[in-house]
């Protein structure tokens, strides 16, 4: 079993974080922040991650310390419990629809955190939640678990739908992506190393 559990406390943010990336999507998620959770369990569900998350931020300023941080932690722990990355698939893509909506998310599990992030919300909040966050939520998840992320928003008008499409594409895309390669074997890279 691929899994880890870590903590990260700060000023801003006390965080606890327990995943397994090989597990079925049980989850029990508390950020303070319904949207966030919400998009959190879709995530965990479709990516079949089991994830234990909660979080303690400082609401009363805004969302943004909460959503960022949360992303930290999460990769953090991510990276943690995907290890050396040994016989993984490495790369995946996933498109997913949400009625009118339809996300394309490609993923390189590479040691090299980068974000691309093409999501044009109509919305300037959802849930309460500035849209722009999750921007923010998803670089900083990519930069900790040292992943290459191309997130697309392909087309959409509703912005709810939107991000449920791309939460639901990520946690499909990573799910494929550390499934082993029945033809590979050692690091799936010329370096020898990701």
């Amino acid at each position: 079993m691929r899994n880890a559990e870590l903590s990260r406390k700060t000023n801003e943010t006390d965080i606890n974080v327990r995943l397994n990336v090989d597990g079925t999507g049980e989850r029990q998620i508390d950020t303070g922040i319904g949207f966030f959770d919400h998009m959190l369990d879709q995530f965990a569900r479709h990516g079949l991650i089991d994830l234990t998350l909660a979080v303690k931020g400082d609401l009363n300023v805004d969302e943004h310390h909460t959503v960022e941080d949360t992303g930290i932690a999460l990769g953090e722990a991510f990276a943690a419990a995907v290890g050396d990355k040994t016989g993984i698939s490495r790369y995946a893509t996933q498109f997913v629809p949400m009625d009118e909506a339809l996300a394309c998310v490609s993923v390189d599990v590479s040691g090299r955190g980068f974000l691309h992030y093409n999501v044009d919300c109509p919305d300037a909040t959802v849930g309460g939640v500035p849209s722009q966050l999750f921007e923010e939520f998803f670089r900083a998840f990519a930069t900790s678990a040292k992943i290459t992320l191309h997130i697309n928003a392909l087309y959409g008008v509703n912005t709810h739908h939107m991000l449920e499409a791309v939460f639901k594409a990520t946690g499909r895309a990573l799910r494929f992506a550390l499934e082993t390669d029945p033809r590979g074997s050692g690091i799936p890279s010329t370096k020898g190393v990701l």
